[in-house]
């Protein structure tokens, strides 16, 4: 009897041992999603979840293409178009929670991913913009478009997938295929290191860090605040630092009377990117600018901004130079009777310089109150986040007879 208990635990100790565990039967993306309204699952999901949810996508797509172009029968608007619209459920699954998720809060794992996950998906894209059997199908459906009772939409849809097919590369030859692929797949290496390079510069690279709380005299107790509470979050606590953020840089520029910060924190953002640092990005710049030159040329333009409004309703670039133009003329009579005017103010107050860029924000402030009494500080309390949202709901209700109400059991990230 022992014996056989010690067999039968042999056997079940090497079942398991033998057994193909599938290590991402747990990934959220490969199942429905147990939501309210099927919210992404943000709580369950994590960084180990993206790549093997992205290899599948491209795969599980590609075999949906690979269908399409292998069915016998003649190409129609359900079995071509539409099966190419429903394909890649799961690549664009994936795609929106880690686009969602990495543009607003980004790490360095996220990064990584995209650098990883970015060729590939350019590479999964050229698979079928330059497929030329997918391609043959959906120019056959559209060439016979206006004889195959196709209502508005059907129509509009199969003349986009036609004019998408052929900006993407579809109509040229194999040669040139190949050197449009090439041309993509730099483009998407140099556009993940100029995010990244950017993303540097305005997070880590430039901070102004302040301890003297003099230097501080015309922000507001509220910006203050914030800007300590920065400082301590970079382990500088009892000092005040400013970020190339939005949040963190306009009020500065604004309010603070400290010319020389005010020009510091101005030209670390602008000058981002610019400063023949391990994160410069001119030489990314021109690469990209020269790549998308070459690839409008083979596209049978000009310049990149011929083809890139080409199937805009501006059309030409000299279409929308006018309509800039129309614009900026009005605009710029304005912009120098207001310079004129805060050059007045400086004057007056004894400034013994000339107005500059990193001044704008701080005297039309100046201006404003001036000519309107009105501060912008004045207005801050009613423009709160959650005025703002709750004047929106009230907007809604009124127009649309909605009402809106918190939940606390969707997962957000």
């Amino acid at each position: 009897m022992k014996k056989f208990y010690f067999v039968l635990l042999f056997s079940s100790v090497l079942f398991m041992a033998t057994k193909q565990v599938d290590p991402t039967e747990d990934n959220p993306f490969f199942k429905e999603y147990a939501t309210p309204f099927e919210v992404p699952p943000f709580d369950k999901i994590d960084t180990t979840h993206y790549i093997p949810a992205f290899e599948r996508g491209f795969a599980e797509q590609q075999a949906e293409i690979d269908a399409i172009i292998n069915n016998a029968d003649a190409p129609t608007f359900e079995n071509t178009i539409m099966a190419l619209e429903n394909s890649g459920k799961l690549l664009r699954k994936v795609n929106l929670v880690f686009g969602a998720v990495s543009g607003a809060n980004t790490t360095k794992a996220l990064q990584n991913i995209n650098r990883k996950i970015s060729p590939l998906s350019t590479k999964h894209r050229d698979n079928i913009n330059l497929n030329d059997k997918l391609f043959a199908r959906i120019k056959t459906i559209y060439d016979n478009r206006l004889t195959s009772n196709l209502d508005a939409e059907q129509l509009r849809t199969v003349e986009k997938y036609y004019d998408d097919f052929i900006r993407s590369g579809a109509n040229l030859n194999e040669t040139d295929k190949q050197k449009l692929r090439e041309m993509n797949q730099k483009m998407s290496a140099l556009g993940v290191r100029f995010g990244d390079y950017q993303l540097e510069e305005t997070n880590t690279n430039f901070v102004m860090v302040i301890d003297n709380i003099k230097d501080l005299e015309g922000l507001s107790k509220d910006d203050i605040e914030a800007a300590a509470i920065t400082a301590k979050q970079m382990k500088m606590e009892g000092k005040w630092a400013f970020t190339l953020q939005k949040p963190s840089l306009l009020p500065f520029l604004q309010y603070a009377k400290n010319r020389e910060l005010r020009e510091k924190l101005y030209k670390g953002y602008y000058m981002r990117g610019n400063n023949n640092n391990k994160f410069d990005t001119k030489e990314i710049v021109a690469q990209i600018y020269n790549l998308r030159l070459e690839r409008a040329k083979l596209m049978g333009y000009k310049t990149y901004a011929e083809f890139g409004i080409s199937n805009n309703m501006a059309q030409t670039p000299e279409n929308v130079y006018k309509f800039l133009n129309d614009i900026m003329t009005p605009t710029m009579e304005m912009a120098i009777k207001d310079r004129a005017e805060m050059q007045k103010i400086i004057d007056k107050e004894g400034g013994k310089f000339k107005l500059e860029s990193w001044d704008w924000w701080f005297y039309a402030e100046k201006l404003r109150q001036q000519k309107f009494n009105l501060a912008e500080s004045d207005l801050k309390p009613y423009f709160k986040l959650s005025n703002v949202r709750d004047g929106m709901f009230a907007v809604a209700s009124k127009m649309y007879g909605i009402t809106f109400k918190q939940r606390t059991d969707i997962p957000v990230y």
